[in-house]
């Protein structure tokens, strides 16, 4: 799968049950378990015994999880459970009607002192062929493995001098100021006092020029 050399391949079936049985977990999750997810398995082990890779500071492992949908859709909830239950870093390969779609998630390890990770956010490709999706092993040790999988996943334009960390920052910045403006936009064009629709194109210029200025730091 993804073009991973065979010294990588695992192919073991894990029953979905895994994840929402015998747990505490919420009903919307199992009901995502139960009618999204049709078949689970864990495809390939990348690690430095499986590839002449070095070891990681934070990533040990990279599991590549398939899971094979009932329907073109996903609850995030149930890949954060997964992602919860299994103590390594996880790229998921969604599959549907002869379809595929990458799922990478921005992670840290979680607090508690156990080994599991709490999920910032999750970036995916688009729907695609088989042949079609194909990802690059970079990096001479996992920890770059895994910040260029995110990068090529969630297409992340990394700045010069920047790591994937801060980038990640600023753009999760850019976004929220974005959302912003698009809102005060909004109000202005709604407004008729015309001393309110002032302060709101007022508030616009200030979160422009914010942006403009994160834009410039790339």
């Amino acid at each position: 799968m993804l073009g991973l050399p065979k010294s990588t391949e695992f192919n073991k079936r894990i029953p979905k049950q895994k994840f929402y049985e015998n747990i505490a977990v919420t009903p919307a999750i199992k009901k995502a378990f139960v009618e999204q997810i049709r078949i689970i398995y864990w495809r390939n082990k990348i690690a430095a015994t499986t590839l002449n890779l070095a070891a990681g500071e934070q990533v040990t492992e990279i599991e590549v999880i398939e899971i094979k949908l009932a329907s073109p859709q996903i609850n995030e909830t149930a890949l954060k459970q997964i992602d919860r239950e299994i103590p390594y870093h996880i790229l998921f390969v969604l599959s549907f009607d002869s379809k595929v779609q990458a799922w990478i998630g921005y992670k840290e390890a979680a607090g508690g002192g156990n080994k599991a990770f709490k999920v910032n956010k999750y970036y995916h490709t688009e729907w695609m062929s088989e042949e079609e999706l194909h990802l690059s092993i970079d990096g001479l040790n996992m920890d770059a493995v895994w910040e260029n999988l995110i990068i090529q996943v969630g297409n992340v334009e990394v700045g010069q001098g920047k790591s994937l960390d801060e980038q990640i920052q600023i753009d999760d910045q850019k976004a929220k100021l974005q959302k912003k403006i698009e809102k005060l936009e909004k109000q202005a064009w709604n407004e008729k006092q015309p001393n309110k629709k002032f302060r709101f194109a007022q508030q616009v210029k200030t979160l422009k020029k914010q942006l403009d200025e994160l834009e410039r730091n790339r």
